[in-house]
């Protein structure tokens, strides 16, 4: 349970900051609206809450959390933007994933 829990706080914490990154990429290289930052800010604000809720240090999480960020990613890429994924693009995010898991899993010292 508790794998599934972590794993679901890491892909919700990735949507976040990808939200907050792409929204102003549409404002400044497709021009829409500006007030796209404002949503843009909140979903930022909100990447940087859930970060705080990861039960390791900040370090550690933020290296696990790397790994997630980069399968989201590619999601995002495929479902959002339309754009097939690779072979090689599938080869890297389980090589990812295994670093990830890695680092993310490991029994918890006091750090």
């Amino acid at each position: 349970m508790e794998f599934i829990k972590l794993t679901g706080l890491f892909a919700i914490t990735a949507i976040a900051e990808i939200v907050g990154c792409y929204l102003p990429w549409l404002v400044l290289r497709q021009g829409k609206s500006a007030w796209l930052f404002l949503p843009a800010m909140a979903a930022l604000l909100i990447f940087a809450w859930l970060l705080t809720l990861h039960p390791t240090a900040a370090g550690r999480t933020y290296a696990a959390y790397g790994g997630m960020y980069i399968i989201v990613a590619l999601i995002w890429l495929r479902v959002v933007e339309g754009v097939e994924l690779t072979r090689l693009d599938l080869v890297g995010a389980t090589v990812t994933l295994i670093g990830m898991a890695i680092i993310a899993f490991q029994p918890i010292s006091r750090d």
